[in-house]
């Protein structure tokens, strides 16, 4: 596509993002009424990651083929919609189509799209339904402009839709290893103005010996390792009755000489634990305080109240902290019973004055102060790409025009596909600068939310970003 001139440019934009934009929210709406939680029980050659994730992808693929993309799939793992350019080199965005377990907490019907008052309420309206669904719109803005001007842009859009995002990643493996890396790529799927850096990661999980059973029959906590579980159950040898009371505890009978304690947190995403409060922790320290354990479940009880302690790994002796990162976070995700063992994940957001192996050796002294061990660990270093390249100024420009703000590039502690890709970034399009009202949760929470209205500027800023970088000399 021709340069234009940046005015006409952004009128053409306004123009077209009014004119389809309620076709955009029952596209959303479409993603959202899929419940494209990863299920490998499921699995299947073709649908890697079960049915419900591979119907979300599908629908995506046929949003993008409607929309006059050229959609291959890859074998379920993902998928994307291209708009042909001139060099098959390409400039891409990536999304997803897979969302996190509802949770507990709902308000409104997490399988809808909710709008009130200037907001849109449902699982995945912002990670990462409705901002992949405004990256395949913003695609078809250049596929009409394709057919109006009868010229190809510089190189080929591409808009790969991600379908294992909230768990391993194993789609955007697939695709590099097939296609190799695009030229630059953006994911919506962050904050704006833009993320530039990703802490490092490191997973595992703790194990008790075999313990299980003398009071506590079950422990049962959290929906994913990478989020602040908001609710934990404990199945015990106890009358309910001689249970003492306490606040976010409901203590119920059970049958059979036992009975069920529920400890209710405040859930979040495993990046940002500030404000959380962790219903593993809460339901630990009752038992504890209750005396509703034997010897060797009391030591995995106290090890659960350490990791609970903070979310800063001070307790664990694993704090950090770095200039362009800032502190370490480390949570405790998921408690399960396995046998006569209990298994307790945890999550951890790392800078670079740390490694994944200092953490990983330090929590395996830590097991062994209470008895566990420590395993199952998986390591992603950091990622940064520099703030003054010419695609990310160019992004950067872009957000401060629509925006008014002054936009600097940021570093976080999620995780987002950007880390797998040699040139990438994180681009919106949450805006943390405008307030929220108290009743729109967080993503991965309940009553996630977004404005609408940052929705559609988000779909202004990415189509004319997309213009202003195929006018860059990419790859080199």
């Amino acid at each position: 596509m021709e340069q234009q001139n940046d005015a006409e440019l952004k009128q053409r934009v306004d123009a077209y993002v009014d004119e389809v934009w309620e076709d955009v929210i029952a596209d959303i709406r479409s993603l959202v009424r899929i419940e494209s939680v990863f299920d490998p029980t499921a699995a299947e050659p073709g649908k890697p990651f079960g049915p419900k994730s591979n119907e979300a992808l599908v629908q995506a693929e046929k949003i993008a083929e409607r929309l006059g993309l050229e959609v291959t799939d890859v074998d379920g793992y993902l998928g994307f919609g291209d708009v042909p350019g001139e060099s098959e080199g390409c400039l891409a965005t990536i999304a997803h189509s897979d969302v996190v377990p509802i949770g507990l907490g709902w308000t409104v019907n997490p399988l809808e799209v909710t709008r009130r008052d200037g907001y849109l309420l449902g699982r995945g309206v912002i990670d990462d339904k409705g901002p992949l669904t405004i990256s395949l719109w913003a695609a078809h803005f250049f596929a009409l402009e394709a057919e109006r001007t009868g010229k190809r842009m510089p190189y080929t859009l591409r808009c790969i839709i991600g379908n294992d995002e909230e768990t391993e990643m194993k789609d955007v493996e697939v695709y590099l290893k097939r296609y190799g890396e695009p030229l630059f790529c953006f994911s919506p799927d962050a904050d704006f103005p833009l993320i530039c850096g990703e802490k490092g990661r490191i997973a595992g999980s703790f194990a008790s010996p075999a313990v299980a059973g003398e009071k506590i029959v079950e422990l049962d906590g959290g929906t994913v390792p990478n989020a602040i579980p908001g609710q934990a159950t404990a199945l015990v040898r106890a009358d309910a009755a001689t249970l003492p009371a306490r606040e976010n505890i409901a203590v119920e009978d059970a049958g059979d000489g036992l009975a069920r304690v529920v400890a209710t947190g405040k859930g979040g995403h495993a990046s940002l634990p500030e404000g959380t409060v962790n219903a593993i922790g809460l339901l630990a320290r009752y038992l504890l305080d209750a005396g509703v354990c034997g010897e060797g479940e009391r030591q995995f009880l106290e090890l659960e109240r350490t990791l609970t302690e903070d979310y800063d790994g001070t307790t664990l002796g694993v704090a950090s902290s770095d200039d362009k990162f800032g502190p370490l976070t480390l949570i405790a995700g998921t408690v399960r019973t396995t046998g006569n063992r209990f298994v307790q994940t945890i999550d951890s957001r790392y800078p670079t004055s740390t490694t994944g192996d200092a953490i990983a050796d330090k929590l395996s002294k830590v097991a062994e102060l209470y008895g566990a061990t420590f395993g199952d660990v998986s390591d992603s270093v950091p990622f940064y790409i520099s703030p003054d390249s010419p695609e990310i100024s160019t992004l950067l420009s872009t957000y401060s025009e629509y925006t008014g703000r002054q936009a600097k590039a940021m570093c976080i502690g999620g995780g987002t596909y950007a880390r797998h890709f040699k040139r990438a970034c994180a681009f919106g399009p949450h805006e943390p600068a405008n307030p929220v009202p108290s009743w729109v949760g967080m993503e991965h929470g309940p009553d996630e939310g977004v404005a609408e209205a940052d929705l559609k500027v988000a779909l202004k800023i990415y189509i004319v970003s997309i213009a202003r970088l195929m006018r860059l000399s990419l790859g080199e």
